[in-house]
């Protein structure tokens, strides 16, 4: 690597080069745009959770002034579009239809797109959304997975018995049964991991301007990840993929939910191609909470086998988890793959889990930050608890006895995931150390000499009456996966743009790649734009989820950059007539080493790669490209510890400390991983403590806007207490591993675990999330 002449970029805390103008009003989200002769989408969504459509009377609609237009199926499907999401069938038990952009002559949830009306004002088309009249027959709905699996349940599609999509198998049950008959004990549990609903500053968008002329589609969009979603878009209207452009500009935050395909944005193409004008859309928050993409939704009993000195035999476990409506995507699949990282950080040596991705009358349910991994980590840290419990050892000691250890790597687990590297004892030892868990628990042993009305010890009692506990998380978190791609391209003056196939909405790429782009070549870190999110300007990439920017992206544009170190020198040894291997880099110029005089600087170097002064074997320009994919998983991990006190009168919960350590590798910027953190621990915690999508019987939306679905305000989020180790990944050159979804993956098993080892003196022995003040307060009273 070269050395910058500002100094090594990568590993420094620099602030975010984005954020000005984010914080500004000054950047650019969907909703700010315009275009000439632009009108305006609006849906009529379904009131019922299942129902066939009977018919639909748009007449007062279409004779609504500045109304350009009200649409069907029907219009769709005449128009030769093929007009559906398309589910990705090969993994699948049963075979089910996409989602349709439009209602198909029956609704599956409540808010599913009916019709589609466009005009020349966004008040007008709501009020005439409002004036379209359908006539539904009710059908019977159900919301729960397991319910939904019963004999009688209503059927959602035809062909698909039971509402199964597909099982899926993970580890060897005979192995793990073995295992079960053999161990000491067993501890038995039944969770729910509670649905969830993005809350991004942003609601979905798009404004799509067909040419007629051209016969092509651009879509600006609020995307995480544009070439898919332009494949997504060629799937559901027929066009093909090179006469489609996707632009991102600035997307407020993303979690998962905008990197999936919706009708919305399919819905404003076609439109803009049937009227030739641009169309723009912007969900409502209401709409995006009737309509977007969903998350979790599990429902699992657990078990762990377990001998007398704590050494853990096996694991099983089985899972209802609900997809919603419709599948979408990979949708299907992705509760089937939560059960390879159910040994989480220890040595278990048989596990079995089976997974019904179940379909149910609810929004449908895509990725939401973490995907799968929140779902182990909670059921397998909620089981350890549990068996320390039993066999009364300390929580922190079980899992130490557990643990893999450092000289393990690399490491298979028994349902086949392939750890790279880890240190775990060493961030359990540091998050033990740093919320003073030996002080605490000393604490909660002797009393502090209180005694009880039965005459008990009762040291998890604070003064004020109040009930302390203390809560541990170990984790792994799998990240990266998938290629991407990276350009750098040297600029004539020296400049340097950098093209990558991410997209950021607020992780900080502008800032990250930068870093690393500078140490490779050499260059001033002011001197390089990254550029992202536009599908003409930037070869195909795979977008930004699931932890894998930095180590995809990152490594991508390190490639390319060395690339175009190497090409430099070359250029620089020809003109100071010397080897290659002679010319070192410091300072922004090449010098010939032992000669210092002879020098040629960086900006010299790009002019020459653009003129006639070329070495004769040497291409003109001074770029690469690279499509960097991973050799194999990076697994990060951590261990979080909370401490909470509960009040036994009203059941509120406070945090009184909350410690995140992480190791996601090597650190580009400590600063944005950080920041990662504290964004992914604010959502655990509401899960953990606020939030769930509620729906009644009949399967409408009961949480369907933030007066009845709670999101935590600031006052409600502790100060966190971060802390690091680095445990080099050896799966990419730059040792780095994802951090993204590090804080919802430990957040909730944290704070459930602690509130449980609170209310351990009134017998409480499992609770589900939310864990609001009247769950708490229902459970003691259950318990005592």
């Amino acid at each position: 690597m070269s050395e910058n002449p500002e100094g090594a970029m990568v590993g420094r805390e620099l602030e975010r080069r984005e954020d000005p103008a984010l914080v500004t009003g000054r950047a650019t989200y969907t909703d700010d745009l315009h275009a000439p002769g632009m009108a305006y989408l609006a849906f009529v969504r379904s009131r019922y959770g299942h129902a066939t459509v009977e018919d639909i009377d748009t007449s007062d609609a279409e004779a609504t002034d500045g109304v350009l237009g009200v649409y069907t199926w029907e219009d769709i499907e005449h128009s030769d579009t093929p007009g559906t999401i398309p589910v990705e069938t090969g993994f699948l038990d049963n075979e089910i239809p996409g989602h349709p952009i439009l209602a198909d002559g029956r609704v599956r949830y409540h808010g599913q797109p009916v019709a589609a009306v466009v005009a020349e004002d966004r008040y007008v088309a709501t009020d005439a959304a409002d004036a379209v009249n359908v006539d539904y027959d009710r059908l019977d709905a159900v919301t729960d997975p397991i319910e939904a699996t019963a004999e009688g349940a209503p059927e959602i599609f035809e062909g698909v018995p039971n509402n199964v999509v597909t099982v899926t198998d993970m580890g060897d049950a005979d192995a793990t049964a073995g295992a079960f008959e053999d161990a000491d004990h067993t501890v038995e549990i039944e969770l729910e991991n509670n649905r969830l609903i993005a809350n991004a500053m942003e609601p979905r968008a798009a404004l799509a301007e067909y040419d007629d002329v051209e016969e092509s589609l651009t879509v600006t969009m609020t995307s995480q990840s544009p070439h898919g979603h332009r494949g997504k878009l060629s799937d559901t209207l027929g066009i093909p993929e090179n006469r489609i452009r996707v632009v991102a500009p600035s997307v407020g935050g993303g979690f998962g939910h905008k990197g999936h395909h919706h009708p919305g944005e399919a819905v404003a193409a076609w439109c803009s191609r049937e009227l030739e004008i641009p169309v723009k859309w912007t969900a409502t928050r209401s709409e995006n909470y009737l309509a977007g993409a969903h998350g979790r939704d599990h429902r699992t009993t657990a078990e762990l086998a377990f001998d007398d000195d704590g050494t853990i035999r096996g694991l099983k476990a089985e899972t209802h988890a609900g997809l919603g409506g419709y599948g979408l995507g990979v949708s299907p699949a992705l509760p089937g793959w939560y059960g390879r990282l159910l040994a989480s950080q220890y040595d278990i040596p048989a596990i079995h889990c089976r997974t019904h991705s179940v379909l149910t009358n609810t929004a449908p349910v895509h990725s939401y930050r973490g995907a799968g991994r929140p779902e182990a980590i909670y059921v397998t840290e909620r089981l350890v608890d549990r068996a320390a419990r039993e066999l009364d050892i300390d929580p922190a000691e079980f899992r130490r006895h557990n643990q893999i250890p450092p000289d393990a790597f690399p490491h298979e687990t028994a349902v086949g995931a392939n750890y790279d590297s880890g240190d775990y004892a060493t961030a359990l030892n540091e998050a033990l150390d740093a919320v003073g868990y030996d002080e605490l628990r000393t604490r909660q042993e002797d009393g502090n000499g209180r005694v009880d009305g039965n005459g008990r010890v009762d040291g998890r009692k604070r003064d004020d009456g109040r009930y302390r506990g203390i809560g541990l998380a170990c984790f792994v978190e799998s990240t990266g996966g998938g290629f991407e791609s990276g350009v750098v391209r040297v600029h004539p003056d020296g400049g340097v743009t950098v093209y990558a196939g991410t997209h950021s909405h607020g992780q900080g790429h502008g800032t990250t790649y930068a870093q690393i782009v500078a140490d490779e070549l050499g260059v001033p870190y002011d001197d390089i734009d990254v550029v992202e999110g536009d599908t003409d300007r930037i070869p195909t990439g795979t977008g930004t989820f699931g932890s894998r920017s930095t180590i995809a992206g990152g490594n991508a544009v390190a490639e390319s950059a060395g690339e175009v170190a190497d090409k430099a020198r070359r250029i620089a040894a020809d003109r100071l007539e010397a080897a290659p291997e002679d010319i070192a880099q410091e300072d922004g110029e090449f010098r010939v080493v032992g000669a210092p005089d002879r020098a040629v600087a960086f900006e010299q170097v790009a002019s020459a790669a653009y003129s006639r002064q070329l070495p004769s074997n040497e291409s003109a320009g001074l770029e690469s490209t690279t499509f960097y994919d991973q050799d194999g998983t990076a697994y990060a991990f951590g261990c979080h510890a909370a401490v909470v006190a509960v009040d036994p009168e009203s059941g509120e919960i406070e945090v009184e400390r909350y410690v995140a350590v992480d190791d996601c590798g090597e650190q580009v910027n400590p600063r944005i991983v950080e920041g990662q953190v504290h964004g992914g621990v604010a959502q655990g915690i509401g899960q953990a403590l606020y939030e769930q999508a509620v729906y009644d019987d009949a399967g409408t939306l009961v949480t369907g806007s933030m007066q009845d679905y709670a999101i935590p305000k600031i006052q409600q989020i502790p100060m966190m207490e971060t802390r690091s180790t680095v445990t080099p990944s050896p799966t990419n050159p730059l040792g780095v591993k994802g951090i993204g979804e590090a804080g919802t993956i430990a957040a909730p098993p944290a704070l459930v675990n602690a509130v449980l080892d609170a209310l351990a003196p009134f017998g409480v022995e499992s609770i589900d999330m939310p864990l609001t003040e009247e769950t708490v307060w229902r459970a003691i009273r259950e318990g005592s």
